[in-house]
């Protein structure tokens, strides 16, 4: 009994212990998901890279003007903006209640800003100088107030006067940031020309980021086709409106814009406005459609507001999805996490309406919410943390020193794939090529996995180079010495003189090599002279489609980033599309004056395909000893394929139907016209099919049931 009872009490004491040291940063409970993308866009689960710290702005009290010694609660009320400056204190743009509210780090009051000499109405948006200047957009009057550090009026700034200010031109500033020189970036609501530029006395000096009218192709044709007068009667197409801006320790200047634009989003800025990102980039404001309660939602990102870290990290919040999204200086995404929160209810971590966010100087991030009308503090976790350190080495150029650091984040996360391409860069600094080559491709990193090669094939060049000079002499020596002899000549004469199998099969299949040289007499000849065969142009086919799998699985990493290659899908595809150009090439040019039968067609449009056979295949495997140094051959060669099979094509329809090149031109623009029909029609039976067959079994289910 007193055995048990001792066990007992062990049992306890270690359950005791283990609570106790439990370390601070688990905190595997939280509400949220946190993913990252690795280099193939495909989702990957992540540990929580921050951990809910604190709610503040939720107990805030004002005194009640007919009882000083009483207080009465003042909530913030649809707040719009947030700012931390330099001693973590935190500023809050509380719009509905036309003030500031000043608290500290832990959300204690501070003061009320009202400014009573010239109220505020509607202010959105903050800025604090390292001085202490406060610069606020106060929307509703339509102007910029600068405060000193007491609170105190000093300037104000309304609409500048300028000839280079359209008189169209509305006012309404949201938001502001100041530089170090003085110099105010006043974001404008609706302000497609950009970030309004004022210098410290209130002087415009332009506009600033603005970005760029997004052309469909529609629009560009309408562009080509329309004559001034009818272009001029088409709504106007107007860049996006810049949402917020921010800016770092080193002077760089951040935008984020949402609207319908897909590209761009995220800008880092230098001082002439040249967007040091990679272009084009559509990947800022991650969205987990597996995981979000879209809706009836159907836009993308709305990115609402940006802020950098003290490691130069860029964060920014999504409003549409409630998804916060962390990208390091260059732009590369490390994950993004968080989500909606429940209807009804409020959970901590989740967002209801995100609409500012800023961190301290401990890289704790505040996420401000005007529809739960408080703000979240976060704190980085443990891999958070690594991350963050290790990615800091490998930007600085450290990556020996980084990959210790990296391959801590691993062992927490073997899937990251910052950390996969952290060790490679590692790799590669220490010449260790081959395991760089290795990693580099698990990244999906083509520049990295070709500078690799490039320094394994130089080394192997290197160390070969002697008996390969040797090879090529003594190569061409033999072939020197064996054209001289009587023998090969005599071989020769009977190889030439054999006599020939002459089936009509490979006369056939001849007739393809004999194309490639005329191809003009060889579409002529297929139509008129009967040549080709419908068992010809079927294995051509099948080569063609051999080929597709080849190049897909063959050719260099350098040049194709696919790992996964889909037989049933390539298969599908080619064959669909190929059978859908005979059959709407046929149906066109019955009706359009075309002589060509069914045969012809079918024949000759296999017969085009060729080049891709006898180019494409040792393309792929020559790719193999390239690097991405020589990708101007690579493509110059593809493109040259395609450019053969473009114009075996024309000619074809052109000598197989007797066409002149408008004929010609136009049939190839009916036929792609007859494509895109039958595709939309084939959907739409499709779909129709599938719905009666639904339709039928729901019936026969009921029938059945009752």
């Amino acid at each position: 009994m007193k055995i048990r009872c001792h066990r007992w009490r062990l049992f306890l004491s270690l359950i005791i212990l283990c609570t106790v040291l439990l370390p601070t940063t688990t905190h595997a409970e939280v509400k949220y998901k946190t993913y990252t993308k690795d280099s193939y866009n495909n989702q990957i689960w992540l540990q929580p890279a921050y951990f809910p710290l604190d709610v503040i702005g939720e107990d805030l009290y004002t005194t009640d003007p007919k009882q000083p010694t009483v207080k009465i609660p003042s909530p913030l009320s649809n707040p719009k903006d947030i700012f931390i400056d330099a001693k973590n204190e935190v500023y809050i743009v509380d719009t509905g209640n036309n003030r500031i509210v000043h608290l500290t780090e832990t959300g204690k009051l501070i003061r009320y800003l009202t400014l009573n000499e010239s109220p505020l109405i509607k202010p959105e948006g903050i800025f604090v100088t390292k001085e202490g200047d406060i610069y606020i957009a106060d929307t509703g009057n339509k102007r910029v107030v600068k405060l000193d550090k007491t609170g105190k009026l000093q300037m104000e700034f309304k609409r500048p006067e300028s000839k280079y200010i359209p008189a169209t031109f509305v006012y309404d500033p949201a938001k502001v940031m100041v530089d170090e020189r003085g110099f105010m970036y006043i974001v404008v609501h609706g302000g497609y020309e950009g970030i309004v530029l004022l210098d410290p006395k209130g002087k415009f000096q332009g506009f600033f980021g603005a970005n760029k009218t997004a052309l469909s192709p529609l629009d560009a044709i309408k562009r080509m086709l329309y004559t001034k007068k009818m272009y001029a009667n088409e709504v106007a197409k107007r860049p996006e409106t810049i949402n917020s801006v921010a800016t770092d320790k080193n002077g760089y200047i951040y935008t984020v814009t949402g609207g319908m634009t897909k590209s761009d989003q995220l800008k880092k800025l230098n001082i002439k406005g040249n967007n040091l990102l990679r272009s084009g980039n559509k990947n800022f404001g991650e969205v987990v459609p597996g995981d979000v309660p879209i809706g009836p939602v159907t836009s993308g990102p709305q990115l609402i507001d940006v802020a950098v870290d003290q490691s130069g990290n860029m964060i920014v919040v999504d409003q549409q999805f409630k998804y916060i999204s962390h990208y390091d200086a260059s732009g590369r995404l490390l994950y993004f996490w968080g989500g909606i929160s429940a209807v009804g209810s409020s959970q901590v971590g989740l967002l209801k309406s995100p609409v500012a966010l800023d961190v301290n100087s401990k890289n704790e991030l505040y996420v401000l919410d005007d529809q739960e009308n408080i703000v979240q503090v976060f704190r980085l976790s443990e891999f958070g943390q690594k991350v963050d350190q290790a990615n800091q080495q490998t930007l600085a150029g450290l990556y020996q020193d980084s990959e210790k650091s990296w391959q801590e984040v691993l062992r927490m996360n073997a899937q990251f794939t910052p950390a996969i391409m952290g060790l490679a860069q590692a790799a590669f600094t220490k010449e260790q090529y081959p395991d760089a080559l290795r990693l580099f491709k698990e990244a999906g990193n083509q520049e990295g996995y070709s500078d690799a090669f490039w320094q394994i094939r130089m080394s192997w060049l290197q160390q070969n180079f002697s008996w390969i000079a040797s090879l090529f002499f003594f190569s061409g020596l033999l072939y020197v010495l064996l054209s001289k002899w009587t023998f090969t000549r005599r071989l020769s004469d009977n190889w030439r003189n054999r006599q020939r199998i002459q089936t009509s099969f490979f006369m056939n299949f001849k007739h393809v090599f004999y194309m490639m040289k005329h191809p003009i007499d060889g579409f002529i000849a297929i139509r008129y002279e009967g040549k080709g065969s419908y068992l010809s142009a079927i294995i051509i086919l099948a080569c063609v489609y051999a080929s597709l799998v080849i190049k897909r699985l063959v050719t260099s990493f350098s040049f194709n980033a696919s790992t996964h290659v889909d037989i049933y899908s390539i298969f599908t595809q080619f064959f669909t599309v190929w059978i859908a150009w005979v059959i709407s090439n046929y149906l066109v040019s019955s009706i359009y004056r075309g002589e060509g039968r069914f045969r012809d067609i079918f024949i000759a449009s296999a017969y085009a395909l060729i080049p891709y056979i006898i180019i494409g295949i040792p393309l792929a495997f020559i790719s193999n000893v390239m690097t991405m140094s020589e990708s101007t051959i690579y493509h110059y060669v593809e493109q040259g394929m395609i450019v053969w099979i473009g114009l075996l094509i024309f000619w074809k329809i052109q000598w197989i139907h007797n066409y002149s090149v408008g004929e010609t031109l136009l049939n190839i623009l009916f036929t792609l016209c007859t494509m895109l029909v039958i595709g939309v029609l084939l959907f739409l039976t499709a779909g129709l099919t599938n719905d009666l067959v639904s339709l039928i079994l729901e019936m026969y289910q009921e029938a059945i049931l009752r």
